[in-house]
């Protein structure tokens, strides 16, 4: 039976637009920057990628919650985004290997989501004037609203890795396997790790601020710089780290809010997108091969295509189709490469998972050396 409880809630836009909605379970109140994932499943993992704190998502999709929650498609420990505004919202689940329904999911961890919401016309609104701040919250006092939305900073600037980071450095996998790999952690997603596991990997996963000399420490193969949240200009520490693996060309991996550190440690700006890429069904095109690829995306923030392309340090090694900003690069002349997007998906298509075969590949060349 239907959750009873429908109280009437609001959605308070940075630009001053107002949409209506009701509180999927409890009162509540939720705040961060609003934007929309065009993803037709995976909810789940959306919710709990570290890339996305700090967020209120959208989701596109007409039926969140219709197949409920498993607990082996968590990204992370806990619901990350800040808030959910969804169009219907499915109180009852039909799934073999659930772990229990959405709701029960949100209660347990005091999330807030709001449902029948116009989604199709906020998402039209959001993707004409641009990702900006919002409040979502069943206290309907505008003052209270504009007060909590005045409190909201701009992403723009913002450092958030240091936010969902590991706090102590942990191993994931086989000791005994072939390669081991020092990550910094930015946000990792555990399918990352998984996908790295899967082909003889040891990882030890460090906290954001750790120094490169801890890292080098693990005697790794090679080195992995994570997706996370925020934007990628204020982590100089990551920089710095990337900036000295790279001098001593050891082979380095980067994705997502790790491929733009990599970019900034050589001078390469980034810049705020106007909404970003998000979901599941982007369009890639591999320069290197001419092959075009599905992938799944998430971020708000890109590389400066010209940049990269008027320099000598970096090739371009993958766009964009759907506007040609630059979706991957590799060093011309050091063992280096990175993606803008997500090769290990959870939720997505596996069409770019051969990128982690080609570090297996950088770091087994460079063990045979």
């Amino acid at each position: 039976m239907e959750f009873k409880t429908k109280k009437k809630a609001v959605i308070l836009l940075e630009d001053g637009t107002i949409f209506e909605g009701q509180a999927v379970g409890q009162d509540g109140t939720a705040v961060g920057e609003i934007c929309f994932n065009t993803g037709t499943t995976g909810y789940q993992e959306i919710f709990t990628d570290p890339s996305y704190f700090g967020q209120i998502m959208i989701t596109t999709n007409a039926h969140i919650g219709n197949y409920g929650v498993n607990d082996q498609e968590q990204e992370s420990d806990s619901i990350k985004i800040s808030g959910l505004v969804c169009r219907n919202f499915s109180y009852e689940h039909s799934r073999v290997d659930s772990d229990g329904s959405l709701l029960e999911y949100f209660e347990n961890q005091n999330f807030f989501a709001i449902s029948n919401v116009d989604t199709r016309a906020l998402v039209r609104h959001i993707r004409n004037k641009g990702a900006m701040n919002a409040v979502i919250s069943t206290n309907l006092d505008m003052g209270f609203l504009k007060s909590e939305l005045a409190k909201v900073p701009s992403m723009e600037g913002l450092e958030l890795a240091s936010s969902v980071s590991t706090k102590e450095a942990y191993t994931f996998g086989n000791p005994e396997a072939k390669y081991k790999i020092s990550a910094l952690d930015l946000g990792i997603k555990r399918n990352i790790l998984r996908n790295f596991e899967k082909r003889d990997c040891y990882i030890k996963v460090f906290p954001f601020d750790t120094s490169f000399e801890e890292m080098q420490a693990f005697e790794p193969d090679g080195y992995f710089l994570s997706n996370g949240p925020g934007d990628p200009t204020p982590l100089t520490n990551a920089q710095i780290i990337a900036k000295q693996i790279i001098e001593l060309d050891e082979p380095l991996f980067g994705i997502c809010l790790g491929h733009q550190v990599i970019a900034l440690a050589h001078g390469i700006p980034t810049y705020k997108m106007h909404n970003g890429h998000r979901g599941i069904n982007h369009p890639v095109k591999n320069l290197l091969t001419g092959k075009g690829e599905i992938t799944s995306q998430n971020h708000g923030f890109v590389v400066d295509r010209k940049a990269v392309e008027e320099g000598d340090l970096f090739d371009v090694t993958h766009i964009h189709l759907n506007d040609n900003t630059l979706a991957g690069m590799r060093m011309k002349n050091k063992n280096c490469f990175s993606v803008q997007y997500h090769p290990e998906a959870s939720p997505g298509p596996h069409d770019s998972s051969y990128l982690f075969d080609e570090f297996i590949e950088r770091m087994n060349v460079t063990k045979t050396v």
